[in-house]
């Protein structure tokens, strides 16, 4: 029993007053799961509500008709609920929690396998099949590997059609593919910010696969002068879905374009900018338009490179808000219609003058709150306005200063 628990244990926590469900994955369980009778389980539990109001009752239900089982039925069923903000059709799916957080969105997973089309590739930390599922498609031969045999025999169900076999991602299994590793991030729920803590660490893995062509996913707030004192010299994408920057992602140098070495990718506008692209961009007072950058974009350092291709220049050299009088299509700027320094007695005035009631704040560069900002400021008014506050200068001649604006959209 020990040994079966060990596998695959996952801590969920449901309901209000903190109540916890204890739910463990074994290969039995995923055998269960994916027999005619747990098929059939999951369509029934699947219909419970299991909200907030009705779970105790649902999970007590679930004991009665399924007994032992009821918990990894009734995980799996909240899993694939949580797996639609990242899966088209996760409806028959399994997942554990903790693969369920480290997959990738599938959109972002489709991004990569579109840059690995025609390639044979070997997924070392294959999980419950997330990246494969996406590669198979396009790359000319797929193989997954992973150590936990739990999440295999997820991946063999999600999958079907791929080969797999249980491998440790720091022992070499295939020759002439390239490699893709999505190395664990987090222990006990703590994430790890260290990339030579990861699991396996990022030294290793490039000490591995040395020579080879690789494709390592990363946090998006990984340091990236860490990465490079490991010996990286590839490319490092950021890449953004949905407003939010989603990974960083390593790519060797032979996976990527020459001189390339920062790219950010915005799935939502089809964009990418490189270190290889313009970046003359002037510093002046602030046109028609203030942007605040994609989030990729600003991660990946490419603010410039931004500002260069849509005619745009940097209020301040140190800050990533940029300026000018027209917007690029489809991106959300805001208009100016006042500027006053960044003094809360001036602000509160300026707030009242505009008649301003529902109040965006955005920040850089200036140590504030922006919820308590707004509750101090008490906007009344009937104006959905924004407030872009940033600083001006460097040493003594810095100065806070704030933007009254009106949001394009």
């Amino acid at each position: 029993m020990a040994a079966r628990r060990a596998q695959g244990l996952v801590l969920q926590r449901h309901g209000d007053r903190g109540k916890a469900l204890l739910s463990l994955f074994s290969v039995e369980d995923v055998d269960y799961l994916t027999g005619d009778v747990g098929r059939a389980a999951l369509d029934e539990v699947a219909g419970y509500p299991l909200t907030a109001a009705t779970r105790v009752a649902d999970i007590a239900s679930a004991r009665t008709r399924f007994g032992a089982r009821a918990p990894v039925l009734i995980e799996t069923v909240l899993l694939r609920r949580r797996a639609v903000a990242k899966f088209a059709d996760p409806g028959r799916w399994l997942f554990t929690d903790e693969a369920l957080q480290q997959s990738t969105a599938a959109a972002v997973a489709q991004h990569r396998a579109r840059r690995l089309a025609g390639a044979a590739v070997h997924d070392v930390t294959c999980s419950i099949g997330g990246e494969l599922a996406a590669l198979r498609d396009s790359a000319s031969y797929v193989v997954g590997s992973d150590l936990d045999p739990v999440r295999l025999a997820m991946a063999r169900h999600n999958l079907g059609d791929v080969e797999l076999c249980r491998a440790d991602a720091l022992t070499p299994v295939t020759r002439d593919t390239v490699i893709v590793a999505d190395p664990g991030r987090r222990t006990g729920g703590a994430r790890r910010f260290d990339p030579r803590a990861y699991t396996p660490p990022l030294d290793r893995l490039f000490e591995v696969y040395a020579g080879r062509d690789m494709v390592v996913k990363c946090a998006p707030g990984i340091d990236f002068a860490a990465v490079r004192q490991l010996g990286w010299m590839g490319e490092i994408e950021v890449t953004s879905l949905g407003g939010g920057v989603r990974e960083a992602c390593l790519w060797t140098g032979g996976l990527a374009d020459a001189g390339v070495q920062r790219r950010a990718t915005i799935l939502d506008r089809g964009e990418q900018i490189t270190d290889a692209d313009p970046d003359d961009c002037d510093t002046g007072p602030p046109g028609r338009w203030i942007v605040d950058p994609d989030g990729a974009v600003v991660r990946a350092g490419l603010v410039r490179q931004y500002a260069a291709r849509y005619g745009l220049w940097q209020l301040d050299p140190e800050i990533a808000y940029l300026t000018g009088d027209a917007l690029p299509d489809g991106v959300r700027g805001f208009e100016v219609i006042d500027t006053v320094d960044y003094r809360e007695r001036v602000l509160r005035q300026a707030v009242a003058a505009h008649d301003a009631g529902s109040l965006e704040i955005l920040v850089r560069g200036v140590d504030v709150d922006p919820d308590a900002l707004r509750t101090r400021l008490r906007p009344r008014g009937s104006q959905r306005l924004a407030l872009v506050i940033t600083r001006i200068g460097a040493g003594r001649a810095s100065r806070a200063v704030a933007y009254v604006c009106r949001a394009s959209r």
